[in-house]
């Protein structure tokens, strides 16, 4: 697929996410944000500031792997002249893409809706991120408050505890892969029809499409249980959980009966077997809690390399949970990270990119500081200098 130009009004992390991913198929992507307004000291992207210091104050560790390879630009879109440099820089640089993830309440009043832009350039793919869509206009969307509307918190954590946040911002990356699959099948479509095409993440839809194992259970008549957090425990494959090891914590999935013969046909297990009155899976649901009971005492007494030769013998999946350093060791993540060069010459190790890409490079640009390359993409789409400095000077670019 050949490069394209994104043009995407952005923060936060759902869109970045997503535009990060162009970035790694080599497209040039120009993040716009607003400029520093009565003094202002943090302007543009909040996200800038979150986390400890990187390069300086707006290139702060939250806001850096997200931004990699990006141009950035301060433009006003409160301002006609911020609007008009907007379409005059999806003309003049031949941008194919528009993003935005702000609330759609805003889209006509900043300049942003599909129907200016695309008006102005036919063709054009449009695609917003927000709360629950342009139903809801005024819905602020953060990936908590999604988490929790959408259940995702009534799911996790243990059963005798509070609902819990997950430990990434699941909804945020879930609303940022669909707006990067949108685009492509909109990219697919416009080969075939030569139309463009506008493109609404609600976080709330995308969030509850993966409620698969569970919102189809409702009409199903499912017991109370089946609806609300277990723990680490799997819901249905039993004994699938968490174990203490005599030292360290080791995660084992039994997925199938067969899984579950070969566990109890080792000596260390074989009691759980119950002489094949656990054999099925029905079975082992009604008796959960003293299988796990009984496979967390056999393996508090054994080590994690010694329960570790025992699956693997078996041919049982399981893992040892990783710190997040441990992760960035492994082979698999490590050997397959991408990288960025801090303004001090460092070196930044990134997660990998979601698949093997032929021919991409895994090494970006490190991520911009505010406005930076505003003088210069404006020049690139036909602004003079005495432009430049009028527009400056009237607040209208950073």
């Amino acid at each position: 697929m050949k490069p394209r130009t994104v043009i995407s009004m952005e923060q936060a992390l759902s869109l970045p996410y997503a535009t990060g991913r162009f970035v790694q198929l080599g497209w040039r992507v120009i993040r716009v944000e607003a400029p520093a307004r009565n003094g202002d000291p943090q302007p543009g992207d909040p996200n800038r500031y979150i986390g400890s210091l990187v390069a300086d104050e707006g290139r702060r560790s939250y806001y850096i792997a997200p931004n990699v390879g990006k141009e950035a630009i301060a433009l006003n879109l409160k301002h006609p002249e911020g609007q008009a440099a907007l379409r005059c820089l999806i003309q003049e640089l031949d941008a194919e893409i528009f993003c935005c993830n702000t609330i759609p309440g805003r889209y006509e009043s900043l300049g942003i809706d599909y129907e200016r832009l695309s008006a102005e350039r036919p063709g054009l793919i449009w695609a917003g991120i927000s709360a629950m869509g342009p139903a809801y206009p005024d819905m602020p969307g953060y990936d908590p408050m999604i988490q929790a509307m959408a259940g995702y918190m009534e799911l996790t954590g243990a059963a005798d505890g509070p609902p819990t946040l997950s430990g990434l911002p699941v909804v945020d990356l879930k609303a940022g892969d669909e707006l990067y699959a949108n685009v492509m099948l909109a990219l697919a479509e416009k080969a075939d029809t030569g139309r463009g095409k506008r493109i609404d993440i609600s976080m709330l839809q995308a969030a509850s499409s993966w409620l698969i194992t569970t919102l189809p259970l409702v009409d199903l008549d499912c017991a109370p249980e089946e609806l609300t957090r277990w723990g680490n425990a799997h819901r249905k494959y039993i004994p699938t959980n968490v174990y203490a090891a005599a030292d360290g914590f080791i995660y084992v999935a039994v997925g199938s009966n067969a899984q579950w013969d070969r566990l109890t046909a080792t000596a260390e297990f074989a009691s759980l077997g119950k002489e094949g009155g656990r054999s099925t899976a029905v079975q082992r649901y009604d008796d959960r809690a003293a299988i796990y009971a009984e496979l967390g005492r056999i393996a508090s007494k054994l080590t994690s390399a010694e329960l570790t030769q025992i699956f693997i013998k078996a041919k049982i999946p399981h893992a040892r949970i990783n710190t997040i350093p441990e992760v960035i060791e492994l082979d698999a993540v490590g050997g397959k990270a991408t990288r960025t060069t801090l303004p001090d010459g460092r070196r930044m190790r990134l997660p990998p990119m979601p698949v093997d890409l032929d021919g991409a490079s895994a090494t970006f640009t490190f991520a911009p500081a505010h406005g930076e390359h505003t003088s210069a993409v404006l020049r690139e789409a036909g602004y003079a200098e005495s432009d430049l400095q009028r527009l400056r000077a009237e607040g209208v670019i950073g």
